[in-house]
Parts: C-alpha cells; structure tokens; sequence
C-alpha cells in the first residue's frame, strides 16, 4: 500500500485512536495508580482482579474480533470502540462500587479489542507496505506513547489545579473529586478522537476492498495456524506484554520505595510515558535499515539487565539518579520489543488480507497477561510489602524477558534462513 493510498494523516490517526482507547482502563491506574487505589478503596489485588476481568472478556473478543477486522473496514470499527469506551469513563466517573468496576473492567475488554484491537494492528500494516514495517510499527507505538504521555501530563496538570496545596495531607474526598475531573475529561477527549477518526480516517475505496474478504473459512483459519511465526509470536508477546504490564507498578514503586508523594509519583509514571515515543520511533528506523528480528532479540536482552538492575534490590531511596537510569533500561527493553512484536509480521510471511485472524489467534495467548499478570503482580506487592515485594515483581520480569528472548532468538534465525534462500 503506496503513501498515495494510505497518507501520513492516517497514520496519525491510528496514533491517536491507538493510546486513546486505553486512557481510562489502563493509562489513568498506570499515571495514578496510589490515587486509584485510594479513591477506589482497593488493595493491589483488587485492582489486579479488575485487569484480570479486563482480560477474560478480552481474550474471547481477539478471537472472534480478529476475522470481524478482516470483513468491515477498520475506520468504523475504531471509531464506534472509541465511542464506546469514552461512555464507561463516565461511568468510572463517579468511583463505583467494586462489584461494578469489575463489570466496568469487562465492559472496556470488550470495547478496546473486540472492535478496535486486529482493525488498528492491520491498518498499520497497510500503512507500512511491504518495506516499512518496523517504520509503521514503530511511528504507532512511539506515537501512542507521546499520547499516552500527553493524557498522563495532562492528567497530573488538572489533578494538581483541584487538589489542596499540601498534597500529602489531602483526603480521600479531596483525591476523589480531582481524580473524577481527570477521568471527564480523558472521556471527553476519547470521543472526540473518535468523531476524527470516522471522519477523517479515509483511503482509496479500491484499496480498501482489497484488504476486505467477504467470508472467513475454515480454511483460511487452519491456513494462519500452519505458520510458524503465528506460534512463535504468541509466545513472544506473551513475553514482551508482562514486560509492559509491569511498568504499571513504577509509579508504586516511586511512592513506596522512594518515598514520593502523590504528584511526584504520577510524574514518574509521565516520565516513563514520554520515553516510549522516543524509543518507538528510534527503534523503528533502525529495524527498517536493518534487521528488524534482530533488534527485537536485543530488546529482551536489554529488558532482561534492566529487570535486574530492580530485582537484585541496588536501588534505594536515597539512589535517585540510579532509580531514573534503571527505569530507562527497562523502559529501552520493554517498549522497544512492543514496537516491533507485530512489525516482523511481513517476514513471518503473514498474509496482508488474513491478517485480522492471525492478530486474533496470536493475541489469544499473547495477550493472557491481561489475566494473569495483575493479580500475580498484586500477590507478590502485597505479600511481601515494600521493596521486597516490588523485587519480586522484577524478578518476575526477568523471568519472562529471558524466554522472550529465547523465542525470538528462534524467530530471527528461522526467517533469516528463509530471507537468505
């Protein structure tokens, strides 16, 4: 697909809608997540319970989602799962009871993936074509980072306007009524990008039925299953998302393990959320200039090292340049291998029109983490409160960044060979 057919508006689009859709259910408790739990009267395994509902709807949404992208042009489903989502914020709006959040949790896991999960993963394929893939990937996950990074900014500035001076002496009601002007108007953003996008989000009308099949058959499903990059990438971003998954506990970590206040860990989080666009967009060039396999070997190496520059418990509270440098290693390792998990697609050999199944089946266990890694993540912090609790969860990293690592080793020498022949 030549830039004529798909120009760079589109692209910024996809960019927008991609990180928009995940402000409320995941990007908010990431930026906040010591103001969640307060406001929301909930423990880390509470909240882990929330994202594991999340999950399981999710992890049926992916499979059927994924052959919905393959029949309805992406534009209308992003833009209706935009709508939908901004409507839940309202909803999280008013701090409902823990029972609801979790329907509220489930709600948005079928929102954000069954409508919008395969359409953006396979927009951005053809946006890339077939020589800028790791570009493609790369310019979307680092420019959802930027928008990450701008909602989580933007959240601290409106958070901090309508809490009392003295942060650390404000109440839970105080935290409360701030926090709820965040989530508005996060929601109302969300909306609005979903207008943007349904109307603005356009390709060539010949194209687009190109990448559209009117049925999906069995055997077109068994077909995805007989590639061996469709195996090796469910295991690879199984890997690479409990990676991002445990970014979520930095702010945490910045409160109990540093010693910030509110404000000031909510700005770590923002921190981390404008290193993403940096990495994406770096990584991406250089996978297109050179091997884009290759670099996402080097991102779980570096994942791995950083995860243990936190589990081997060097950082204290009085090591603050040491903290920010850790977090940049994790967050190189992490975010780079995010960028360029879908981006070895076009070398796994995976057909452009059946791409829509093959994110489905692949995402099925891929993205189990959504599960799981909650949950195990609250167990091992509130079991072992502090910093060894937070030691163990970067342990936990290392451990997946190690087998990440293995898979894609494989990855890379399988498809080399074949590049070769």
């Amino acid at each position: 697909m030549n830039q004529k057919k798909a120009p760079w508006h589109f692209l910024l689009l996809l960019i927008l809608a991609g990180e928009s859709v995940f402000i409320l259910p995941f990007v908010l408790a990431r930026v906040f997540r010591p103001t969640v739990l307060e406001a929301f009267e909930l423990d880390n395994v509470e909240l882990g319970i929330c994202f594991s509902v999340y999950g399981i709807v999710a992890l049926l949404s992916y499979l059927f989602g994924g052959p919905l992208a393959d029949k309805f042009p992406p534009r209308k489903l992003i833009a209706v799962a935009l709508w939908m989502t901004a409507s839940g914020g309202l909803v999280y709006a008013t701090f409902p009871s823990y029972t609801l959040l979790k329907i509220l949790y489930g709600y948005w896991g079928f929102t954000t993936i069954f409508l919008f999960w395969a359409p953006m993963i396979k927009a951005t394929r053809v946006w890339g074509g077939s020589s800028s893939q790791g570009k493609a990937f790369g310019f979307l996950d680092g420019g959802r980072g930027l928008v990450g990074a701008l909602f989580g900014g933007m959240g601290v500035l409106i958070f901090s306007l309508f809490i009392t001076p003295e942060i650390s002496e404000a109440t839970a009601s105080e935290s409360r009524v701030a926090f709820s002007y965040v989530i508005l108007v996060s929601s109302g953003i969300v909306a609005i990008v979903g207008l943007l996008v349904w109307s603005f989000m356009k390709i060539d009308p010949k194209a687009e039925k190109e990448i559209i099949l009117e049925k999906i058959t069995i055997s077109q499903i068994k077909e995805v299953l007989r590639l061996p990059s469709v195996w090796l990438l469910m295991i690879i971003i199984l890997c690479a998302y409990v990676g991002y998954k445990i970014t979520d506990v930095f702010s945490l970590y910045a409160q109990e393990v540093m010693l910030y206040d509110q404000v000031q860990s909510a700005q770590v989080g923002t921190f981390l959320l404008f290193v993403r666009p940096v990495i994406g967009v770096l990584i991406g060039v250089l996978a297109d200039r050179t091997d884009t396999t290759y670099w996402l070997v080097v991102s779980f190496i570096v994942s791995f090292l950083g995860a243990l520059l936190f589990a081997t418990g060097v950082i204290s509270d009085s090591s603050t340049a040491l903290f920010f440098i850790s977090i940049l290693v994790v967050a190189t390792g992490v975010y780079a291998a995010r960028s360029l998990y879908f981006a070895v697609m076009e070398r796994g050999q995976i057909p452009l029109v059946l791409t829509g199944t093959a994110v489905g089946l692949i995402s099925l266990i891929g993205y189990t983490p959504d599960i799981f890694a909650g949950p195990a993540m609250g167990f091992l912090l509130e079991n072992s409160p502090g910093a060894i609790g937070h030691q163990h969860v970067f342990w936990m990293l290392a451990l997946f960044s190690f087998i990440g690592g293995i898979a894609a080793w494989y990855y890379f020498q399988l498809y080399r060979k074949k590049k070769l022949l």
